[in-house]
């Protein structure tokens, strides 16, 4: 038996762009940020950044200037994603 199977992008882009992945992506970020308020100093600046691209999207940011070096040396956001349930990849330029 086969089967025609085509991907329909608009339904995908729909999707992706839905309030349902928006809130999902939002509530993640507010987990990895909460994962990485117990990873540093107490009264830490931690954000959530929301924003849109082709889908939902978010940033945890660190507003800290030893922040790199705390990646560097402890994998705050890694870690803070790992608890999080999420994988990190690096980016293949």
């Amino acid at each position: 038996m086969l089967i025609d199977w085509r991907l329909n992008s608009a339904g995908v882009r729909e999707i992706l762009q839905g309030s349902e992945v928006r809130t999902l992506i939002d509530g993640l970020a507010s987990d990895v940020a909460d994962n990485v308020r117990a990873l540093v100093p107490p009264g830490t600046t931690i954000e959530v950044r929301a924003y849109t691209t082709d889908r939902g999207a978010a940033t945890v940011v660190v507003a800290n200037p030893q922040a790199m070096a705390w990646q560097a040396r402890d994998g705050i956001l890694t870690r803070a994603a790992g608890f999080a349930g999420l994988e990190v990849k690096a980016v293949e330029r």
